[in-house]
């Protein structure tokens, strides 16, 4: 099956590479019908920013900037998953179509979220996480990333479960920027096939992060967010070989093509 290119609609003032850039209902509609006439097979709904530093709206607002987006993207069919930690948020959404949420916390932000989609039949994303972004770069210490973080993914997927997500709806996602440090995500990303042989479905999560900028800097300092598309369509094209689920992108176009020629280049080695 071929790798899904999910697009990120943020709709926040303050994230990280678009941050007030689809602020209105129409603006995130305009972006969300571009990305999907871009071959986009999903859309990724966020009202909370979670880069390093940034500080948690209240749940009002976060409802305001998500809900009417996804009533009107579920209303036309387009398959939505939220990007959300509260459990309020995610059941407004799923009431309201939503097909996944996808959980930076994997449920420890709010101890209601797997209760609320074992209850929806939905399915969920459980990603990596060890704390909030005012915190979380003060929490990158491992003496073996990849096992902690399996290990820690692990308690997450066995409390999934035992909320009552079957295994089947469970997406896991390494969290590449989040509580890691440069070395960390390209060691993660070294060993991802680890992750995908879990048995699990993969999501995997690099567009525009800082430690593809660190890695393009020149004299006048990192790669500026908006120049890093084609680096994340490398590690794009990296997953898609592994068989991973979804990747998540702020562009589409270069990233379906990735995926794209990598399904092509598997069927022709496998037929010979």
């Amino acid at each position: 099956m071929r790798t899904l290119v999910m697009g990120i609609l943020n709709v926040t003032p303050d994230s990280f590479s678009d941050g007030g850039e689809h602020q209105t209902p129409e603006d995130a509609l305009a972006h969300a019908r571009h990305m999907l006439s871009e071959g986009a097979d999903l859309i990724d709904v966020g009202g909370e920013s979670t880069r390093p530093g940034s500080v948690r709206p209240e749940v009002e607002e976060e409802l305001a900037r998500v809900v009417p987006v996804v009533e009107k993207l579920a209303g036309a069919g387009v398959i939505v998953s939220v990007d959300t930690m509260r459990a309020e948020v995610a059941r407004a959404c799923l009431d309201r179509g939503a097909a996944i949420i996808n959980d930076v916390s994997a449920g420890l932000a709010d101890p209601d979220m797997l209760a609320t989609v074992a209850e929806s039949g939905a399915d969920y994303v459980a990603m990596h996480w060890r704390g909030h972004g005012d915190v979380m770069d003060h929490r990158a210490h491992y003496e073996d990333v990849t096992a902690e973080v399996k290990a820690e993914l692990g308690q997450r997927i066995e409390a999934a479960r035992a909320a009552g997500i079957a295994s089947e709806r469970i997406i896991i996602d390494p969290g590449y920027g989040f509580a890691k440090d440069a070395e960390q995500n390209w060691e993660l990303l070294a060993r991802q096939q680890e992750f995908v042989d879990l048995g699990y479905r993969v999501l995997v999560g690099v567009s525009r992060k800082r430690f593809l900028g660190d890695l393009l800097r020149t004299d006048l300092g990192p790669r500026p967010v908006t120049r890093r598309d084609d680096a994340s369509a490398a590690i794009t094209t990296y997953s898609a070989m592994q068989g991973v689920w979804a990747v998540r992108t702020h562009t589409v176009r270069q990233h379906r093509d990735a995926v794209e020629v990598m399904d092509r280049l598997r069927a022709a080695v496998g037929s010979r």
